[in-house]
């Protein structure tokens, strides 16, 4: 089942929002070391990242779009898990640590990450993480 990416902006304030997944938005949550080099892959390509206080990327991808993906140290949120998913989401000021942040900040050109550019740059971090 496919869903249109409804328009969002982040919260205002200065604490997190808790918000679910799926509706604006699926979130790909990668293990920092991994989420690291597929950001660096990704450059440019990359949509909004955020990252949590305990070190684990969160990209954000339209909904839907990273259903069924089986890929290590990689989790999706979105209506198509098993249990809903939430996620907590900073102000759109806070872009530095400490605490969760946004790694890269959502903007008039940066919101969701093309999701087969980024399990390719997934796929290709673990690749460097196998060689290592």
């Amino acid at each position: 089942m496919r869903f249109r990416a409804q328009r969002w902006t982040p919260p205002s304030g200065h604490e997190l929002t808790v918000l679910p997944a799926g509706r604006w938005w699926d979130a790909v949550r990668a293990a920092e070391p991994v989420g690291e080099r597929a950001l660096k892959l990704l450059g440019a390509d990359s949509g909004a990242v955020i990252q949590d206080r305990y070190g684990p990327l969160y990209w954000l991808v339209r909904p839907g779009t990273a259903d069924g993906w089986e890929v290590r140290h990689v989790r999706v949120l979105g209506l198509s898990a098993s249990t809903a998913s939430y996620l907590g989401v900073p102000p759109a000021q806070r872009t530095t640590r400490p605490g969760t942040h946004w790694r890269v900040p959502v903007g008039p050109d940066r919101y969701l990450t093309d999701a087969a550019r980024l399990r390719g740059a997934l796929v290709a971090a673990l690749g460097e993480e196998d060689a290592r």
